[in-house]
């Protein structure tokens, strides 16, 4: 009897082994973090922060042209005399996320500038911007650039264009890239 004792004794400890051994190869796990990331970047903008101003000027017997570069400096094609006053590029502030290019669009058409007492109307026939109008042309360096913008004004004569003062809008388009 004491035998038998030992034999289920011995049997039953294998049993508990065997079910220990059992039980650490089912119940054993693992597991690993996983890291997500995403970026908030700048929204896309653009401002004006200077607006287009031709200043101040006479048309002459023929009427002519002024020409006013990116860069401001102003030039005149006919028989237009300019005055004294200030006359400015316009520029836009294009904001955005760090190096990323973007395109200009410059008015394609002439854009119409309305005299304020009359019907009389001048026209802007050609439009110019630093950096230059285009698909890529412009780079966010630090997350912004300033675009200036210069055109030509079309100035009749004193009888097509009478005293006074002529206003306008216009449309340029920045696209992100």
């Amino acid at each position: 009897m004491i035998r038998l004792t030992k034999i289920y004794a011995i049997s039953g400890l294998f049993f508990l082994i065997n079910l220990n051994h059992l039980n650490a190869q089912v119940v054993q796990s693992t597991s690993a973090t996983g890291h997500i990331f995403a970026e908030i970047i700048p929204v896309f903008s653009a401002r004006e922060i200077a607006q287009l101003n031709f200043g101040r000027f006479s048309p002459g017997p023929q009427g002519g042209k002024i020409v006013l570069s990116p860069q401001s400096t102003i030039s005149v094609l006919g028989s237009v005399f300019i005055g004294t006053g200030s006359h400015n590029a316009a520029s836009y502030y294009v904001t955005g996320d760090e190096d990323a290019s973007f395109s200009i669009s410059l008015p394609s058409g002439p854009v119409i500038l309305n005299h304020t007492a009359s019907a009389k109307t001048m026209a802007i026939e050609e439009w110019y911007s630093v950096p230059a109008p285009g698909t890529g042309t412009g780079v966010l360096q630090n997350g912004f650039q300033v675009v200036n913008v210069g055109a030509t004004l079309k100035v009749g004569t004193l009888e097509d264009n009478p005293v006074g003062i002529y206003t306008g809008t216009y449309t340029i388009t920045f696209d992100f890239n």
